[in-house]
């Protein structure tokens, strides 16, 4: 393969050389795995430091510490997922294995246990001396002090001192684990003190990092240590057993303050075939946990016990603590013989879900469990929140709030299928009786209780406003019916209601949501209604789109607290901010509850990330990219003065890049669409050059976006194109309903025609390339018109009666929704129109088609039925059609190994290099690769 590969490129080289300039090189295939991304990038609490990860697409990655500064940066190689502690003192981090190792394992086919093993790494800030602990296989760090806990396996080399950079200090090599567990030590980085455990299976660290609590299955025949719960109060350096006895212990949680703690523990009989677990419950000062929740606990269901696949956690204040409980599973029946009994699948039409889709979801329902708390300083008696009528339910931010919401589609299953989504209720539960009250119809909206639990809202796609109940008096209140503009996507081209624009977020105390629009934010008072534009409405007035502009702070953490997720009405609230009509981005700020115009802080030619902001300083982090500049990072203060953190990919300087621009023209129709025209570096408008069309629906958006090189899992790797001589345009696509081919050919063909009036565009050398829906749209275009010379339709839908009843395998759900009110756009059943469903299928109209085609069709694909590429191939072959078929082997409806995205890749410029530059045939594609040569032959070579 690597000969074949190195052969490729230079067949690529030699055929697009005569269009670069000298002084630079075309990409080839051989320069992806070292194209590098940032990731993992974090800043300290205090804003002083910052780490992230510079990973080549394959390879060794490099971890990156530094000041806010960027003074003498610190490099780690191979280290990757990184914490700081806390107080900001320590960075902590694991280290990889060398890539050549894990594959060198992978090639002798090597078991899990005998793999390479990730190395722990810690470095006090400042300081250039690591200290690294081989064969780890967890760490964590308590919240609010630098104290960590690793788990290890039991003969691994013994912590070298710091900076040790010898060969035995970086071994990674140890004996097989015992199947009971392995060593955890707690080492206090402050002052080094550390102390080992054996035989841990689990493990949870306090907040602040004053005690342990880690369960032990110790070999049966020990006599030093026994199986059990412990607690180890770090500080005293004492040790103490609370619950023992040999079983598995799961789900191990501390309070805030790190007084009470839970778990979850089944100590059933070894060979016993179900086993329930208990919940434990032990406060500071007790001898020993308690059982406080089990199967016959009063508020239990029947036939119920406490889950140990469920989530165990107490409410902030302490007073709450949430758990799952689920039915007590039937036991196997050990009498049946596996090669007598029918395997089938039965297909009720009264299912909910039909079986696919169960089988799919198999795993996660046999896990399934519902949320119940009981307060243990109060009363042991449990409250069953969640039940099979009401599986879902969602607790607020303040964990501490008198209710949460509950909602169901239960009935509303079935249509799901073809309405493509179910319709829910919404209850507030009580958590101290279990009551439950309804406080709305079915809708198809997405319900949100507030961070503080004083407010349900959803938005109603039927009605297009937002709502809000009252949890204190009961009152249902219209949000933005005051507004006087549309709260649901104004240019929505499916038949189905239109989506909301989004909510961005709360103010402390639930006092105001903020809601999108298309262009603007509007602060509302969630109790009256009272609506005010935040943005001043000069969004809509200077078509510039507002939208929340921080990661991390602002709720994109499920877990966060209410204050974590809660918008201060005393702070800068930053927005980040895209131009609709030039498609820059930047950010504008302004403060919560004032009046005043939102501030222009910056807007640029860049595409930016959402800002990341240090806990205790205003100091950010965030990445900036264009087409021509790789995304790094940058921190600031202000967004004014920037500091530069990475600078990846200087290897771009040597290759003839490219440049991206806006375009716009008019369809046949009246409509206006924009679209992106990629050109090479060396673009000379005097000369003439062949053209790629890609397209999906709207693509504008991403003008600002970079392009790595690197193999496709499916799409045009525009990059790779647009370097070796070609242009690339991605136009957009508005819809009608019943007519989406039409379309496709009214906005993508005019499009071509308005650039073929350039005189450097070949007009006589055009191709089209599309995946999954751009595929179905590739397969369209090619039965209305001859104007395209090569075309490449991945995961394409050819015949739409025959797809329209068929699985998404991925989900298991029927695909009738997407064509009646999704993407595919029809807008009713097969039965009522069938004529629309022929006349948008391209499979009844290959007799015309001329150009062409390559059909990607994975035999795993989940969402595109792998039948219809062979429809369309086996129908265009009987026609004499030049059409080939790539089907890769188990792969989804992307591709996903690197080894077939690579293969793609060179398959890709082989085909449009011959059919639009006159490049030589190469095998695969003139003569095919027999079966009996496959694994042995990719025909990637040219035959002479």
């Amino acid at each position: 393969m690597r000969k074949l590969l190195l052969l490729t490129v230079g067949i690529a080289a030699a055929y697009g050389a005569h269009a670069q300039q000298a002084s630079k090189k075309p990409i080839d295939h051989s320069v992806y795995d070292g194209w590098q991304s940032v990731a993992n990038e974090r800043i300290s609490n205090d804003g002083k430091w910052i780490t992230y990860v510079v990973k080549p697409q394959q390879g060794d990655a490099s971890l990156v510490i530094t000041d806010a500064k960027n003074n003498k940066p610190f490099h780690v190689q191979r280290a990757d997922t990184v914490r700081f502690t806390g107080d900001s003192k320590y960075a902590i981090f694991l280290i990889r294995p060398f890539y050549k190792d894990i594959r060198q394992a992978k090639i002798k086919k090597k078991k899990p246990e005998d793999m390479p093993k990730d190395t722990l790494g810690y470095v006090a800030l400042g300081n250039t001396a690591v200290t690294k602990v081989p064969s780890v296989r967890s760490f964590k760090i308590a919240e609010s002090a630098p104290v960590v806990a690793y788990l290890a396996p039991a003969d691994t080399v013994k912590k070298p001192a710091a900076g040790d950079t010898s060969k035995k200090a970086v071994a990674t090599t140890i004996a097989t684990p015992t199947r009971e567990g392995a060593n955890l030590t707690i080492l206090q980085l402050l002052n080094g003190k550390q102390r080992t455990f054996k035989y841990v299976t689990e493990y949870q660290l306090s907040k602040n990092g004053k005690l342990l609590a880690f369960a032990v299955t110790a070999p049966r025949k020990s006599k030093d240590v026994k199986s059990a719960l412990y607690i180890y109060d770090v500080e005293k350096d004492e040790l103490k057993d609370i619950s023992n006895g040999r079983g598995t212990y799961k789900n191990i949680a501390f309070d805030e303050t790190g007084k009470q703690l839970a778990f979850t523990a089944e100590k059933n009989p070894e060979k016993a075939q179900v086993k329930p677990y208990k919940l434990y419950y032990y406060t500071s000062g007790k001898d020993s946990a308690q059982v406080i929740a089990a199967a016959g606990t009063e508020g239990m269901p029947a036939k119920w016990a406490v889950s140990g696949d469920g989530r165990v956690y107490f409410s902030k204040s302490g007073g709450k603590l949430f758990f799952g409980t689920a039915p007590i599973p039937k036991p196997a029946d050990t009498t049946i013989v596996d090669f007598e009994v029918a395997k089938v699948d039965i297909w009720n039409y009264k299912d909910d879900y039909l079986q696919p889709q169960q089988l799919k979801n198999l795993q996660r329902e046999l896990r399934r469990n519902y949320l119940a708390v009981i307060a243990p300083a109060e009363s042991n008696k449990l409250i069953q929140l969640a039940d099979k009528g009401i599986q879902d339910v969602a607790v607020a931010a303040n964990n501490d709030a008198h209710y949460v919401l509950g909602t169901t589609d239960t009935g509303t299953r079935i249509q799901s299928q073809w309405e493509g989504g179910g319709r829910s209720v919404a209850w507030l539960i009580d958590t101290k009786t279990g009551q439950r009250k309804q406080i709305s119809e079915r809708s198809k909206g997405r319900y949100q209780i507030s961070p503080a639990g004083n407010y349900v809202v959803w938005f109603d796609p039927k009605e297009q406003n937002w709502f809000s109940y009252s949890v204190a008096i009961g009152k249902k209140t219209n949000l933005t019916a005051t507004t006087g503009t549309k709260m649901g996507e104004e240019d929505n081209d499916v038949p189905d209601d239109p989506n909301a624009y989004g909510l961005a977020g709360w103010t402390t105390g639930d006092k105001s949501v903020l809601i999108y629009d298309r262009y603007d934010i509007w602060s509302i008072d969630p109790a009256t209604g009272t609506a005010t534009n935040f943005t001043n409405g000069a969004g809509r007035k200077s078509k510039l789109i507002f939208r929340m502009g921080m990661a991390v702070e602002r709720g994109f953490n499920a877990a966060a607290s209410e204050d974590e997720k809660a918008i201060p009405v005393n702070k800068p609230f930053w927005m980040l901010v895209q131009n609709e009509e030039t498609k820059q981005w930047g950010f504008y700020k302004k403060t919560i509850g004032t009046t005043a115009e939102p501030v222009k802080v910056v807007m640029a030619p860049y595409a930016y990330s959402p800002l990341q902001k240090a806990k205790n300083s205003d100091v950010f982090i965030y990445t900036k990219q264009s087409y021509v500049q790789s995304p790094n990072l940058y921190t600031s203060a202000d967004l004014k003065k920037e500091t530069q953190l990475s600078t990846i990919n200087p290897q771009q300087a040597e290759y003839n890049w490219g440049t991206a621009e806006l375009v716009h023209w008019t369809t046949p129709k009246g409509y206006h669409s924009d679209g992106i025209l990629y050109k090479p570096e060396n673009f000379d408008p005097n000369k003439k050059y062949p053209m790629l069309v890609y397209f999906y629906e709207k693509l504008s958006d991403g003008l600002y976006g970079y392009m790595p090189p690197s193999p496709t899992p499916s799409r045009l790797p525009i990059s790779y194109f647009v370097s070796n001589g070609y242009l690339v345009f991605a136009p957009d696509i508005s819809y009608t309903t019943g007519h989406p081919g039409a379309s496709a050919v009214e906005f993508i063909n005019s499009g071509v025609e308005a650039l073929k009036k350039n005189a450097w565009v070949d007009g006589a050398h055009i191709g089209i390339q599309g995946q999954s829906w751009g595929g179905y749209q590739v397969a369209y275009l090619i039965t209305q018109t001859n104007m395209y010379k090569a075309a490449w339709a991945g995961a394409p839908v050819a015949n739409m009666t025959s797809a329209y009843g068929g699985i998404r395998w991925e989900s298991g759900v029927s695909r009738e929704f997407q064509y009646e009110k999704t993407q595919s756009r029809i807008g009713t059943d097969l039965w009522s129109n069938p004529q629309l469903y022929i006349e948008n299928s391209p499979l009844f109209q290959l007799p015309k088609v001329q150009t062409p085609v390559v059909i990607m069709s994975n035999d795993a694909d989940g969402a595109v039925p792998w039948y219809q590429g062979i429809e369309m191939f086996t129908a265009l072959r009987r026609l004499g059609k030049p059409v080939w078929l790539l089907e890769y082997n188990n792969e989804a409806h992307n591709l996903v190994l690197r080894q077939n995205r690579k293969d793609i890749t060179i398959r890709e410029a082989q085909f449009f290099d011959h059919y639009l530059k006159g490049a030589p045939m190469p095998v695969w594609l003139e003569k095919g690769v027999p079966a009996v040569d496959k694994g042995k032959d990719w025909g990637f070579e040219i035959e002479k």
